[in-house]
């Protein structure tokens, strides 16, 4: 092993880090702390091109602050020109480093997870989430190898409050809706404490929207307790109780968006991507027909889609993987169950504002409900997922390599005989095993989703 060159943040850190699904992610104190956020920021600061400052943006998680201080010291010692936005959605970060021609960035945010994780994702100079090469070089760096890579910029980097370029932001979402409008329409907005707070109301209303908003004041105690993408009964009980046309909820960085039409039905990316799709295919403005979704996607989504002469790609889950898939076949729409979605036309970030947007103009100006829209979509696959706890990484990552394991699963696989799927799978940002069952028969899924889930617990979980 090479020495590490010396730089002045001190020893290489002692417990090992990695990149994630989505960036490095856990609880602060323990995996995310102070002193691994600056050497992030030293490292990322000699991987990213020398040209251009790095933008830093945050959601509202009480330990945002902290970590955004020692990202800029870090980045500040490699010589970098660093620029906070500050409390932003995710998608703001690559927004600004396209439009101002900066060399990355990093925002601080955990996405869905709860108000004790953070996390640090790291943005390249297109705007694109890091590439595995250069998340390896940082990691290299972390543990104390040395990575091939040009020495500290010279001098010491300075460090800039630029939260107004968020108005840049917020034009550019007003903007992709080309003149649309929302007036006399009612739609509920759950901002989930986070980091749809910074812009989500402003933007709607601009469009003449009436508004009812949930949770709409950033809270770092509360980021995602009970509300937003992952917890949408009080978004559906507002959206009932007021009569809303439509309700958008959010996750903590607002880079993925579920919705709920009027009568309180769930509208998930599945669906958003098959309405969505549907309306540019219309247009003439969906390349080749073709959609990119993940293994996640529902099987009634692909079927629907391929019937009406649509291509389906799927990918690994991770938007990042739809992202490459997506520049890889020309496709002009992606995106993933959970609400990450990505348009070609809109600069190829997930951004759970822009979706809610485009959702909402598009059903507006057909002078339709999301309900009488979601009355076009297809019939999805009853789907049921269960996490199951499996802290030992290696088990969990491998489970495969249990064969009773892979024996239950193959068997389960044979039992639908071509009318259902099993899909098994390491979280790649929690210490979960995720077992998921869609088939045609609701008995089914519940039979084999139980049964799996118990022989994970059994096997994997064995002392």
């Amino acid at each position: 092993m090479v020495e590490a060159p010396t730089h002045p943040l001190g020893a290489p850190l002692a417990q090992r880090v990695a990149f994630g699904t989505d960036g490095i992610r856990g609880r602060v104190g323990s995996a995310i702390t102070p002193a691994l956020a600056l050497q992030v920021g030293y490292w990322t600061g000699l991987v990213l091109p020398a040209e251009g400052p790095v933008v830093i943006g945050t959601d509202s998680r009480s330990s945002g602050p902290m970590l955004v201080a020692a990202l800029s010291a870090g980045l500040a010692a490699a010589g970098r020109e660093v620029w906070q936005l500050g409390l932003c959605p995710t998608p703001a970060v690559p927004g600004t480093i396209r439009r101002q021609g900066a060399a990355g960035g990093l925002m601080v945010s955990a996405s869905h997870n709860p108000p004790h994780d953070n996390g640090i994702k790291v943005f390249g100079p297109s705007g694109a989430k890091l590439g595995r090469e250069r998340q390896q070089a940082i990691e290299q760096g972390l543990r104390g190898e040395a990575p091939e890579l040009p020495d500290a910029l010279s001098g010491c980097g300075t460090v800039a409050a630029r939260a107004d370029l968020l108005a840049d932001y917020e034009a550019a979402l007003l903007a992709s809706v080309n003149g649309q409008r929302l007036a006399g329409c009612k739609v509920v907005l759950d901002l989930c404490w986070g980091s749809a707070t910074a812009c989500g109301e402003e933007v709607f209303r601009a469009l003449g929207a009436e508004l009812v908003v949930l949770h709409g004041q950033p809270d770092g105690t509360r980021i995602n307790q009970g509300c937003g993408s992952t917890h949408l009964d009080p978004l559906r009980e507002a959206v009932i109780a007021s009569g809303a046309e439509m309700g958008f909820a959010f996750d903590g960085d607002a880079d993925r968006m579920l919705a709920v039409d009027g009568r309180g039905r769930i509208v998930d990316g599945d669906q958003i991507l098959y309405l969505w799709g549907s309306a540019l295919r219309e247009a003439g403005q969906l390349p080749a027909d073709r959609l990119v979704a993940t293994v996640m996607s529902n099987l009634g989504f692909e079927r629907a889609w391929r019937q009406q002469g649509g291509i389906l790609e799927r990918t690994p889950v991770g938007d990042q993987y739809v992202h490459a898939a997506m520049e890889a076949f020309g496709a002009g729409l992606g995106g993933e169950q959970s609400g990450h979605i990505l348009s070609a036309h809109h600069g190829m970030s997930g951004d759970g504002l822009l979706t809610a947007l485009q959702v909402a103009t598009l059903v507006h100006g057909r002078g339709q409900s999301l309900a009488e829209w979601m009355e076009q979509s297809f019939r999805p696959y009853p789907q049921k997922l269960v996490n199951i706890t499996v802290l030992d990484r290696q088990r969990r990552t491998g489970w495969q390599e249990c064969g009773p394991m892979r024996e239950a699963v193959e068997r389960a696989e044979a039992a639908m005989a071509g009318q259902g799927r099993v899909l098994v799978r390491a979280s790649g940002t929690e210490p979960l095993l995720r077992v998921m069952v869609e088939a045609a028969e609701r008995e089914q899924v519940d039979h084999w989703t139980t049964l799996l889930a118990a022989e994970a617990e059994r096997l994997l979980n064995k002392v």
